[in-house]
């Protein structure tokens, strides 16, 4: 995901439209602490989603795709942060079943 990042802030979800998707919260490094979606349960999609990271220690920054492909595009943007870092976000070191490999040209 390329897209500028934005601070964490109750105004700033007010903003968004109740969509689902994809998202990702950083620390003021822009170091990615979790990488999650919104889906169909989320009564306002990313909003709701959102709203749950503000209380997230060290969250200070998001950006986000809306997608209706949220699962698909969730697990390639963990599979992508692997291949570039080489596990996991902190926020994601539970996820439940082994992801695939990209293999980017």
């Amino acid at each position: 995901m390329t897209k500028p990042w934005t601070p964490l802030n109750a105004e700033a979800i007010d903003q968004l439209p109740a969509q689902l998707g994809v998202f990702q919260i950083a620390d003021r490094d822009e170091r990615i602490l979790h990488i999650g979606y919104a889906g169909g349960l989320e009564p306002f999609g990313l909003q709701t989603a959102l709203t749950r990271e503000l209380e997230r220690p060290g969250a200070a920054l998001f950006r986000l795709e809306y997608t209706s492909g949220y699962l698909t595009r969730w697990e390639e943007l963990l599979m992508v942060h692997v291949g570039e870092h080489g596990s996991l976000p902190i926020g994601n070191a539970d996820h439940p079943h082994k992801l695939g490999r990209l293999s980017p040209a």
